[in-house]
């Protein structure tokens, strides 16, 4: 018995022998483990993708015609020049009220702190559509705002806050507003208040101490927060669809436009993979300034 013990221990540590583990392998297994969830990608992300892309080159005859749009047609560049204009405004905006919000939210007392916080994450837990539906009822010529202006002697005719950018940008910063707080809050959460306070021990004013020291601190923040804020932007529906009526086409609406209505499935397209070719492009530029991984977590 021993003598069979020890022939399977020397079998087993013979290096010309195979066994599962020295086939496998770690990397082996850790391939292994994820197969199941690559293999879901690739069926039901990467595969539709690459239908939309031949799609955009064969419909609805092969070539580029479709691309041909890009340069020619004078509509598609009025809904790209509409939805570039509308994505840095939205972003702009978005980028103040959310640094703003989160400096008064690092320097709150903390019970302050926590019932300012709810009043950021709130809107993320409601729909969009819902949210759409609140801006439509306050900004329509009939709406809430318009009321109390002329109730209070202001303005003597209805103001157009809808159906016009305006009443889009308004939307879309509501609705990007908490998609700003949060990476500007987390890093302004771990910026080193004794920086600040050894600037004011040194003679700096408060100005000073914040230009020169927090707010070159925050900018990764401020950088990550834009780069989420534009990308959200550049490919938004709902808001932009309910206030904007019809009459400031962004690209989302554009395409649908296109599929839906126009059954011009080729120039839908070309339009949906122009858009996420732009975004691949826009964060592989980032990437080469700042460290996306560790701006948005990673290690």
């Amino acid at each position: 018995m021993a003598t069979t013990g020890t022939s399977a221990a020397h079998a087993q540590n013979s290096p010309g022998r195979l066994t599962v583990n020295s086939i496998m392998g770690s990397e082996g297994r850790y391939w292994l483990l994820i197969a199941p969830a690559v293999l879901l990608m690739l069926g039901f992300y990467f595969y539709p993708l690459a239908r939309v892309l031949w799609m955009s080159f064969t419909f609805p005859t092969p070539g580029l015609g479709n691309y041909e749009d890009l340069i020619d047609n004078a509509s598609v560049h009025r809904t790209l020049i509409t939805t570039a204009r509308i994505g840095v405004i939205t972003t702009g905006l978005t980028l103040i009220f959310a640094y703003l919000i989160s400096y008064v939210l690092v320097h709150a007392k903390p019970k302050v702190e926590r019932i300012m916080f709810l009043g950021v994450l709130i809107p993320l837990w409601i729909s969009a559509l819902v949210r759409g539906f609140s801006w439509f009822i306050l900004l329509r010529r009939e709406g809430t705002i318009n009321d109390v202006l002329i109730g209070t002697g202001i303005i003597d005719t209805p103001l157009d806050l809808i159906w016009n950018e305006l009443g889009v940008v308004i939307g879309m910063v509501h609705y990007m507003l908490p998609l700003g707080v949060l990476p500007i809050y987390a890093n302004m959460r771990n910026i080193d208040t004794r920086c600040v306070a050894a600037a004011r021990g040194l003679g700096a004013s408060r100005g000073v101490a914040f230009r020169k020291v927090f707010l070159p601190l925050s900018m990764p923040g401020v950088i990550g927060a834009g780069i989420l804020v534009f990308i959200y932007s550049l490919g938004f529906y709902v808001t932009p669809a309910l206030l904007g009526g019809g009459k400031t086409l962004m690209i989302a609406e554009y395409i649908q436009l296109q599929i839906m209505d126009l059954v011009n499935w080729g120039r839908g397209a070309m339009l949906a993979t122009t858009l996420l070719v732009t975004i691949l492009l826009l964060l592989g530029v980032m990437s080469r300034i700042i460290d996306l991984r560790g701006l948005f977590g990673g290690k």
